[in-house]
């Protein structure tokens, strides 16, 4: 089974309730590396996450939180996740509040 970022959203959805998630698969940025599959996906992952359970707990403590539930991947050809735990969005925030402001254009 070769992992696709679609199915390890799904797992962490599930195990984590995120409040923010993005899974980008890398894998053809590592085509010819170690690990790197003979398709140029479902290898190398990206995962940028937040979540209330990261609350007080250390970075390596955050990242096995997110490694576990992906571990049957992971010894299914899953070679490199890169975790970027991201910061916990405030819940007065909203959608419009989150986006980039304007360009100024002269």
């Amino acid at each position: 089974m070769v992992a696709t970022a679609e199915d390890m959203a799904q797992v962490l959805r599930a195990a984590l309730a995120p409040t923010q998630l993005e899974v980008l698969d890398e894998s053809a940025a590592h085509a010819g590396h170690a690990g790197a599959g003979p398709q140029p996906y479902g290898t190398h992952f990206r995962i940028r996450i937040a979540s209330p359970q990261f609350a007080g707990l250390s970075r390596v403590a955050q990242h096995r939180l997110v490694y576990d539930p992906l571990r049957q991947m992971i010894t299914q050809g899953v070679h490199a996740i890169a975790i970027e735990v991201l910061p916990p969005v405030h819940p007065a925030a909203t959608p419009s509040s989150l986006q980039a402001p304007p360009s100024q254009s002269s």
